[in-house]
């Protein structure tokens, strides 16, 4: 053998090493996404981009969430272009940013808007759905193998491109495939090869993946209602989205996502974009696209922590899941609340990353939190914990009381104290957060923002007495305590031995700032960080009787 030809087999190797490190265990990068997400038009020219990057380094994030545009790729058909692809991937290394490439192919948000000229002219060659009243809808069907081909083509020139750019993945380390695929204004499509797909028996696998004993077409299996249609749509766009996974594996391997709009506010498929990999359809497009890493949701809706829970699914089957779903939020309002959420979906599911859009346009005051929860996350991430937890809380949403082994932390908004006047103003409560996490016994930290969190013993807490506190937080005059115990106290308690603000270096070492001792832990009460303060408290505590 040449040395050539070892070179190339040691590379080749490498290269199957750093895909496996990459994917092992449904997606665990040796690294956490700090991201952001540019809004739709952000890169369209190499003088956008020259600006952004560095704006967005200087952010705080990590990793930026770019649009690659299918009609700036392929403007002629059969002539692909990479100058935006060149350039973000040149400036992203030079700022010390890692890149997620978003695939603007057939759909963009259900509809097919970033297809290029010539794409959409052809009307015939490249068919659109029809609704059930035959409107056709400018939404390239899926049931088109001239779509698929087209869409494949380009998709494979740009991995192509990718793998040459950057062949060690030292910027581009994830990659969307299209954009929250959907269905508008129709459940399904009624096309005449969707229609012809919608007679055919549903397919084997789909049966036993669900595990319905029952064959037949889809209608005789699922039945004729919009959700039947919708399951119908999940299968066959997942199969489409599998073809460009599988060419993405085979030229140059790395996590591949979907992200899906939600089915929120009780719409009815078609109302929202349906049928796209939403988290009541996962078993269907996990099937049709096992290609695909992680199904990821887009939230932008109220009920932050309840649509981040459907999408953190069980990483092992031991855990009591057949379905496996690293939490990454690729996008969500970019607003003042992003980043205690930002610091609860890391610390409660382990995120593997999150991305508030359009975060180039946001204002500085919608910036700031993020800037403010990824300096702390950057941090905490250098520890090792024993475990992690997450809690946000808003005006209506107050109270999580967490059990570790015997120690029960009450965590609280830091408005529940009685002595903040923002509490009581009229004005919404901002949201507060943190990622809470367990270093050791009795040995805690405390990072993020509006929060306060009191530790107590299991005995402790099961005859804990409750008053009602004035705003010096003493307990009000002639008020009378309740939930008393039927006997006195036993059992120990736990006290706080110390609170100190810290910073952590890249070696995971604490370097002291200063003691939260008198009034800023209500005399050992409590440890806590106001709204509008970012830190990160280590908390120790002791046993007494």
């Amino acid at each position: 053998m040449n040395k050539n030809s070892i070179i190339s087999a040691l590379l080749s190797i490498f290269m199957m090493l750093l895909s496996n490190t990459l994917r092992a265990d449904n997606v665990i990068l040796p690294f956490h996404i700090l991201g952001g997400e540019l809004s739709n038009s952000a890169a369209t020219s190499v003088s956008d981009i020259d600006e952004v990057l560095p704006r967005m380094k200087a952010l705080g994030l990590n990793t930026v969430l770019v649009p690659v545009y299918w009609e700036f790729l392929e403007p002629d058909e059969g002539k692909m272009g990479f100058t935006l692809v060149d350039r973000t991937i040149d400036v992203a290394r030079q700022q010390g940013l890692k890149i997620v490439p978003l695939w603007f192919g057939a759909w963009k948000n259900s509809m097919s808007c970033y297809t290029p000229a010539w794409f959409k002219r052809d009307v015939k060659r490249f068919p659109r759905v029809v609704t059930a009243e035959g409107i056709p809808l400018e939404i390239a069907s899926c049931f088109s193998d001239n779509v698929l081909q087209a869409d494949l083509k380009a998709f494979s020139a740009l991995i192509q491109h990718i793998a040459e750019k950057d062949p060690m993945h030292d910027v581009v380390i994830m990659l969307q495939i299209e954009n929250e695929i959907g269905m508008l204004e129709s459940a399904r499509d009624h096309s005449p090869l969707a229609e012809k797909a919608y007679l055919q028996p549903v397919p084997q696998a789909l049966l036993k993946a669900l595990n319905i004993k029952q064959q037949g077409s889809w209608a005789e299996v699922f039945g004729t209602d919009d959700y039947a249609d919708e399951k119908f749509m999940a299968w066959h766009y997942a199969c489409y989205v599998e073809h460009l996974a599988k060419a993405a594996r085979q030229i140059h391997d790395m996590p591949l996502y979907v992200n899906a709009a939600m089915n929120s506010r009780g719409r009815k498929p078609g109302e929202y974009p349906s049928a796209g990999p939403l988290a009541h359809l996962a078993d269907i497009w996990k099937t049709g696209a096992p290609s695909i890493d992680i199904l990821a949701p887009d939230i932008y809706d109220t009920g932050f922590k309840s649509w981040a829970s459907k999408y953190a699914m069980p990483l092992r089957p031991q855990d009591g899941g057949k379905i496996k779903n690293r939490l990454f939020i690729p996008e969500s309002r970019c607003c003042e609340n992003s980043g205690v959420r930002a610091l609860y979906a890391f610390g409660e599911h382990q995120a593997l990353g999150f991305s508030p859009f359009a975060i180039d346009q946001a204002s500085p005051k919608e910036t700031e939190s993020v800037t403010q929860a990824y300096n702390l996350l950057s941090q905490v991430f250098n520890v090792k914990p024993k475990n992690t937890w997450g809690v946000l809380f808003d005006q209506d949403d107050k109270e999580r009381v967490i059990e570790d082994e015997d120690v029960v932390m009450t965590c609280r908004h830091y408005f529940t104290l009685p002595w903040d006047p923002r509490a009581t103003d009229g004005s919404t409560w901002p949201e507060g957060g943190a990622m809470l996490i367990r270093l050791g016994k009795y040995d805690y930290l405390l990072a993020g923002s509006g929060v306060v969190v009191d530790f107590k013993t299991r005995t402790e807490k099961q005859q804990e007495q409750q008053k009602k506190l004035g705003e010096d937080g003493f307990a009000e005059a002639g008020n009378e305590m309740f939930n008393l115990p039927s006997s006195m106290f036993h059992g120990s308690r736990l006290g706080l031995l110390s609170v100190d603000e810290v910073t952590i270096d890249h070696q995971g070492q604490m370097h002291f700032l200063r003691r939260h001792n008198g009034d800023q832990s209500h005399q050992g009460r409590h440890a806590r960080i106001s709204v509008g303060e970012w830190k990160i408290l280590h908390i120790q505590l002791y046993e007494f009787k």
